[in-house]
Parts: structure tokens; sequence; C-alpha cells
């Protein structure tokens, strides 16, 4: 799955930092982990000892209870001193058996074995001095033999009680010391993990920042190229565009001008005339195409103006249509349509007259001859909308995102002359309207487009 990844040093440093960086994280959270179980262990053992050292002086109290209890049975005869005593007789049991679940090493059972033996001995001398006392009294030398023994028996109680009880403490000690030295170790290895962590991350950071930065101004370097490369072909395409265009009408004008100069010829006045309409047909051309060239130049630099002026829309479109009659084609059929009363609208006058009259020419311009083209002119509360309608070659669905991109054309134009700027112009001069074209066409069935534009506009000069 990595063998076709390149690794450039840098990444390889990025991806080794970040594997370190883990690593140290994964330390720091499985000695922290450790420490924290370690905590809860002791925590535990010093609950353990706590209750082990109850239970010792609760051990000590019952056995002193009993002491007490027999002696003051012995002494005064007096049977609450000995139900006393039997008591305590019967609490010391399960009292020591309690103390089984915390002995957990050999040493401790078998204290607490020893411990249960010397218990068990003490109640049984207790049992013997209690049991001679009732059958004499006067037994002396009996009675004393029974407290030496129970002297005796009591001092090793003690004595190993005090033994468990050390031994405890020396356990709780060790516990203490231990968790002292794991904590002294502890912080300064996750402190020193944190800083390096952090010292790592950052470093990748910085490095991951810096190839951001590197691959933005490789990106920019190349969206430069390619806009240099993209103007470049718009400029040859332009020069190529210009020079072909001027060429054919100047070449025009020329062979027509040098007819009409040549003095050795007699010329009709038939024949005058359509040199001279050939000399004014290659001007308006020229001078339309000039116009067009302008007004995107204008258009791209944000320098083309937008002055609305009161208007009455009707008189323009039918005066606009006598105009393109007039300077284009005489014989072709614009049917104008108004379908409702349009009072006067503020619109720009030279932009709107740019926008109709492109769509017009290129709708007389790719329609057979002798069909009509569709003039339609509505007027609504809040919008003007123009609709113009031809049946000629129609234009791909494929290529209509592209149609108002300078020098564009379909590939279905084949030889019919053209610049690719008119519907360019259309749209620049649509958008300073603050309006919207929208176009419907199929190939070989014909082209509607409908102009939007609003009548009322947040702004009345804009650039």
């Amino acid at each position: 799955m990595f063998k076709n990844i390149h690794w450039s040093s840098e990444n390889k440093l990025i991806a080794t930092g970040f594997s370190f960086a883990l690593c140290l994280t994964g330390l720091t959270s499985l000695i922290s982990y450790h420490n924290v179980t370690e905590l809860i262990k002791s925590a535990a053992r010093v609950e353990r000892t706590h209750k082990v050292f109850s239970n010792l002086t609760e051990i000590t109290s019952i056995l002193a209870d009993a002491e007490s209890g027999r002696r003051g049975y012995l002494l005064f005869k007096d049977l609450t001193e000995l139900q006393r005593y039997q008591v305590a007789a019967k609490n010391i049991n399960p009292t020591v058996d309690r103390l089984k679940q915390w002995s957990n090493t050999p040493i401790q059972q078998q204290q607490l074995t020893q411990l249960r033996y010397l218990i068990a001995q003490k109640f049984y001398l207790s049992e013997q001095f209690i049991a001679l006392n009732r059958q004499n009294p006067n037994l002396k030398i009996e009675q004393s033999r029974l407290l030496t023994e129970n002297q005796k028996n009591r001092l090793q109680i003690q004595q190993l009680i005090t033994e468990m009880r050390l031994d405890r403490e020396r356990s709780l000690q060790y516990l203490v010391e231990r968790s002292q030295l794991n904590s002294s170790y502890r912080i300064p290895i996750e402190v020193l993990s944190t800083f390096l962590s952090f010292a790592i991350l950052f470093g990748m950071f910085a490095l991951v920042y810096r190839q951001t930065l590197k691959r933005d101004r490789a990106e920019a370097r190349q969206e430069t190229l390619a806009q240099a490369r993209e103007l470049s072909e718009l400029k040859l395409r332009f020069f190529s565009m210009v020079s072909h265009e001027f060429r054919t009408p100047l070449s025009i004008i020329l062979g027509s001008a040098q007819l009409l100069s040549d003095e050795d010829r007699q010329w009709t006045h038939e024949q005058k005339f359509i040199n001279l309409e050939r000399i004014q047909s290659s001007a308006r051309s020229m001078n339309q195409l000039l116009t067009d060239i302008l007004t995107l130049t204008r258009a791209e630099a944000g320098k083309l103006e937008f002055n609305a002026n009161l208007m009455d829309v009707e008189s323009f479109c039918i005066n606009l249509i006598e105009d393109i009659k007039l300077c284009n084609e005489p014989n072709r059929v614009i049917k104008f349509t108004s379908h409702s009363y349009c009072p006067h609208a503020r619109l720009d006058e030279r932009l709107l007259y740019s926008i109709l009259s492109n769509l017009l020419i290129n709708a007389l311009k790719y329609s057979p001859q002798g069909d009509t083209v569709e003039f339609l002119l509505k007027c609504e509360p809040n919008v003007n909308i123009f609709q113009i309608k031809d049946r000629g070659i129609g234009i791909p669905l494929e290529v209509q995102a592209s149609l108002y991109e300078p020098f564009f054309r379909a590939h279905n134009v084949e030889n019919i002359v053209g610049t690719g700027l008119g519907l360019a112009v259309v749209k620049k001069c649509v958008d300073l309207h603050q309006g919207e074209i929208c176009v419907e066409s199929k190939v070989d069935e014909g082209t509607t487009f409908t102009v939007k534009i609003p009548q009322i506009l947040s702004t009345q000069t804009t650039k």
C-alpha cells in the first residue's frame, strides 16, 4: 500500500518525530498507569493495616475484659463479673478469625496460628483457675502455679501482638518509602517526557507549517504560470482574431476603393452603389469589432461605467431593430412583440444597445436566409424581460456553460464569420445592470436568449 508513496527527507523526519512523540506519550501513560495502580494497591494495604491494628486493639481489649471479669469473680464472687468473662470468651474467637483475611504471608499466618494457641491456652488456664477456686479456695500452691502460667501466657500474648504490630508497621513503612521513591522518579520522568513530546510536536508543527508554505508558494507559482500561459494564449488568440477579422473588411474596402478609383473604367450608378455598400458594410463590421473589444477591455479592467437614465423601452427596441436592418441585414425579418405596456424604465441605453444588438445580430447570423427572428419585450412591475428567439443552427448542450467566455465559439459554427466576443460583451453589460441572462437551445432547432433586467437598482451609478 505504501510502496508507491514518495517519502521526502522532511516527510521521513516528520513521521519519525510523530512516532517518537507517540512512543514518549505511550511510555508516560504506562508509567502513570503503573503509578496509579501502585497507589491503589498502597491505599488498599494501608486500609488492611489499619483494620489489622484495630482488630489487634480489640483483641487486647477483649482479653483485658476477660482478665478483669475473672479477677472480679474470684475476689468478690460476683456473677456479673463471671458473665463479663464469659462474654469476652465468646467474642474472642470471631475477632481473631477476622485477622485471617488480612494474613497473606507465611509469617503472618504463623503468627496468627500462634496467637490462636496462646489465646486458647489463656482461656484454658482461666477456666482451671475458676474451677479450682470453686472446689477448694484454700489450695494456694495450685493457684500460685496457675497464676504464674497465666502471667507468662499474658506476656507471650502481649509480646506476639506487639510483634505483629511492628511487622505491619515495617511493611507499611517499606510501602511508603517505595511509593515516595517511585514518585521521586516518576515526576521528573513524566515532566521530561511531556516536555520532549511538546518539543517534538512543536518541531513537527514547524516542519508541517514550512511544508504548507512551500506548497502554497508552489501552487501560487503554478497558478501564476497558468495565468500567464492563459493570458499569452488569449493574447495570441486576440491578435490572430483581430488580424483575421480586420484583414477581410480591409481587403474589401481596399479592393472596392481601387475599383472606384479606376478612371479608365466606366461605372454605372448601380455598380458604384454596390461597391460603396461593400465599403460601408466592411467599415461597420470593423467598427462593431472595435466597439466589442473596447467594451470588453474596459469591463475586464473595471472601468466600464453604468449610467442609468429614464428611457422609453419600447421605442428604444423599435429604433434598435431599424438600425440593425439598415446597417446589417436589410432584407431579414425581425418580428417585434410587446406583450404589455412598457412604461419608462431607468436603464443604461448604451449598455442595453450592446446587449440587444449583439443578440439580434447573432440570431440573424446563425439563422437560415428567409427565417424570421422573434424579439419579445415584456414588462413586469419590477423587471424588464427581453427575449430573442431564432430557428438557426443551435448551440450544443455541452458547450453552453462556456458561451460567455471571450473568443469562445461552438464547434458547429463551421464557416460562419465571428469573433467570439459578442456574448462576452452581453454578459458583462447584463451584470452591470444587476440582471441575468439564460439560454435554451437545441442543435438544428434554434436558440432562445432571455435577459431579465430589474427596473429598480440598488445603485444608480456603478463602475
